[in-house]
């Protein structure tokens, strides 16, 4: 009896690890790394992400911030070059991720589900494209390496755990639903 509840607490296991893994998706680092590490993990639980702080100058993504729900998580990167900062309507999502990088990030462009564009940076170096492998994917966290610039970024994606529909149309006055 144990060996058979222990091989069905097993395969449960792998069924719920193989569900997980067709929702989430991680195609590693765009840009040349060095610098310390950062990731958005752990506060990426805080709810979905709903304004974004980037700092650029005239060549590079100097830094970037991201508010979850109602809280701003730490900032990383250099405090000088001009803060932009965008909000996210309610029911909106961040749906793909591109930009170029050289020897550091130098520009960041986001699209949501609303069709939103947000650029920040300057357009030089090798392209990037990142999106969820599932189609109700939806950007939940970043992390990558700073200094006084952001050296690399990844993007990671998964299904949203808050709820709300991803890509159906807004009735006017009605959220989003499933």
């Amino acid at each position: 009896m144990l060996l058979l509840f222990a091989c069905l607490f097993l395969a449960e296991s792998v069924f719920a690890a193989n569900i997980q893994s067709r929702f989430s998706s991680f195609a590693g680092e765009y840009g040349a790394g060095g610098g310390t590490s950062f990731s958005y993990s752990g506060p990426h639980l805080n709810g979905p992400i709903t304004a974004l702080r980037i700092r650029e100058n005239p060549s590079h993504i100097l830094g970037i911030q991201i508010k979850y729900g109602d809280v701003w998580t730490e900032y990383y990167g250099n405090p000088a070059g001009t803060l932009l900062e965008v909000h996210l309507q309610p029911g909106e999502h961040i749906t793909q991720a591109s930009g170029k990088f050289a020897a550091y990030v130098n520009e960041l462009t986001f699209l949501t589900n609303r069709g939103r564009l947000f650029r920040f940076g300057q357009p030089s170096g090798t392209s990037f494209n990142d999106f969820p492998l599932d189609q109700n994917g939806i950007l939940r966290y970043v992390s990558g390496r700073y200094s006084s610039v952001i050296h690399s970024i990844g993007f990671h994606w998964d299904r949203n755990p808050f709820g709300g529909c991803v890509h159906c149309a807004q009735v006017e006055g009605k959220e989003p639903s499933n």
